[in-house]
């Protein structure tokens, strides 16, 4: 269950990023705050192993970087995506070259997995609005019906599932996924 307050109409997002962080994350949209659910097995699988092979993937050649959990704050909204990939050119950095720990731009490839009796329409535009805020690519990964439903600016979402061939970050052109790839991350069998 999503907990979902209404807040003082003098709450502003500034006081709101004054307040403790929660477990599961709270995040601020349209001047309520919303509690993300708690992770089951296949979210929290998913939103575990992928990152990592993106990391696999971008990282050594400084192309991108993957992020679980990571409080992004942008057009006034505080928002906490399962995955948040940024190119490696704009991952936010301190003077010491460490990333910042206030990130206040969207990713450039924004993921949510639905997790059961979490709302779709609200996953769906928090996908929605980092598109709008500068992000290149969303995926929705929607476990229990082995879809993902991939989102670009100005276009209409495409549902892909199977052996489809998902579109990437175009710094990671050489990289070669399909829907079952990611599926297989759930597998505790073979090689996975």
């Amino acid at each position: 269950m999503v907990l979902s307050l209404e807040l003082p109409a003098t709450l502003s997002l500034e006081e709101f990023l004054q307040l403790p962080e929660t477990k599961p994350a709270s995040e601020y949209i349209e001047g309520k705050i919303h509690q993300k659910p708690m992770p089951q097995g296949k979210h929290s699988r998913l939103q575990t192993r992928f990152p990592a092979v993106i990391n696999e993937v971008g990282e050594p050649q400084q192309l991108a970087s993957a992020f679980t959990e990571l409080r992004v704050t942008f057009g006034n909204r505080s928002i906490v995506p399962d995955i948040s990939v940024f190119e490696w050119s704009r991952i936010p950095l301190d003077a010491n070259g460490e990333i910042e720990n206030k990130i206040e731009i969207a990713p450039d490839w924004v993921i949510e997995i639905l997790s059961p009796e979490q709302s779709p329409t609200r996953v769906i535009d928090k996908i929605v609005f980092c598109l709008k805020n500068g992000s290149q690519l969303g995926w929705f990964i929607e476990p229990q019906e082995r879809l993902i439903m991939v989102f670009t600016p100005n276009q209409l979402p495409t549902t892909m599932e199977g052996e489809d061939s998902l579109p990437v970050l175009s710094v990671l052109t050489d990289w070669q996924l399909s829907v079952a790839d990611v599926f297989g991350l759930l597998s505790f069998r073979g090689n996975q």
